[in-house]
């Protein structure tokens, strides 16, 4: 099979916030990628997306399927905006369609989507200018995050705010330097997880991953900020988090966890691969954080392939069943 690999590359700027490249993909990964690909026998073409012209690319060669991990260029919906191209061309691509790229960038808007299936979410509320009033039905602490951002960008350990007056500098401050409303959830305290769907043929729920904070209270960092995500296993700042796959659990609590993430796959409409963020309550209640339909798939960092690992997958079986799935979703097979 003849594949396109259609990725954003990591680069450094200093003239752009730190975080700013955060949902690029490293060489490294773009490297494991196509090593995967050429194992199980198919020919791959690496085009990144700030390729002069991609129209152009597509208009002259003709490829059988797209593996895509780009993340697009610009706006709130950038994950969508390739898939959305090779819609045009009527060229087939892995992972979720325009619309569910597009609808799981929008955290709130999500979050209304899963309450209205009955997935417990934390309550929230969207701030557009910073002096809204803050709705009594939150209760402290609550977390801010920019509402159209992924790869934990714009969260901190200062973001987990526990008094109104630190609450509002802190909505301000993200409206401002990333250019649209602020999300503001109530922090559920407990285990944090995380849930990736996989479809080969069956739809599988691969082996919980638990994310234990407990050893990176040196950083204090206590959850899945935009520092843990970036410097995970840097243990001069503290940033080492001890992972569990399977996580921790018991039978009933692990089937809820299952039971809301692919209920979360289902309704957000993703398909191939997912990963729900998730958190327990203090009464084991699985509280669903987020969805992302476009997962980072570094074979030694990234949570999808750790689980997949622990399923007793290698990683060039993981890169050839998300391909497989696109495959036959799009009759290209039997």
């Amino acid at each position: 099979m003849k594949i396109a690999l259609t990725y954003n590359l990591k680069r450094k700027d200093d003239t752009l916030p730190a975080d700013y490249f955060s949902e690029y993909d490293s060489q490294d990964t773009i490297n494991a990628i196509i090593s995967a690909l050429k194992l199980k026998g198919h020919v791959v073409e690496p085009i990144d997306v700030e390729y002069p012209s991609l129209v152009s690319y597509f208009r002259k060669n003709r490829v059988d399927m797209v593996f895509n991990i780009a993340e697009g260029k610009n706006g709130k919906f950038r994950e969508s905006e390739v898939p959305a191209l090779l819609d045009y061309f009527n060229i087939p691509y892995t992972g979720s369609s325009t619309f569910s790229l597009a609808l799981a960038m929008n955290k709130a808007l999500t979050k209304k989507i899963l309450r209205a299936d009955n997935i417990p979410t934390p309550k929230f509320q969207i701030f557009i200018k910073g002096n809204e009033e803050l709705s009594p039905d939150l209760s402290f602490p609550l977390i801010v995050k920019p509402n159209c951002e992924g790869s934990a960008k714009g969260i901190s350990k200062s973001n987990v705010v526990d008094a109104k007056e630190d609450l509002f500098k802190v909505i301000k401050d993200t409206i401002k330097m990333y250019k649209q409303e602020a999300l503001v959830e109530e922090f559920i305290e407990g285990k944090e997880l995380t849930v990736g769907i996989l479809e080969n043929g069956k739809t599988t729920v691969l082996p919980i991953l638990e994310i234990d904070f407990s050893s990176c209270k040196n950083s204090g960092e206590y959850f899945y900020s935009w520092r843990m995500k970036e410097y995970q296993g840097n243990a001069d700042l503290g940033l080492v988090p001890t992972f569990h796959c399977p996580a921790r659990l018991d039978k009933e609590t692990e089937e809820k966890v299952k039971e809301a993430a692919l209920k979360t796959h289902r309704a957000v409409g993703c398909l191939d691969i997912s990963r729900t963020d998730i958190r327990l309550n203090k009464n084991n209640i699985p509280y669903v954080l987020e969805i992302n339909p476009l997962p980072g798939l570094d074979p030694k960092e990234s949570n999808l392939p750790i689980m997949a690992y622990a399923a007793g997958m290698k990683y060039e079986d993981l890169i050839e069943a998300i391909l497989m799935s696109a495959s036959e979703r799009n009759g290209l097979i039997e």
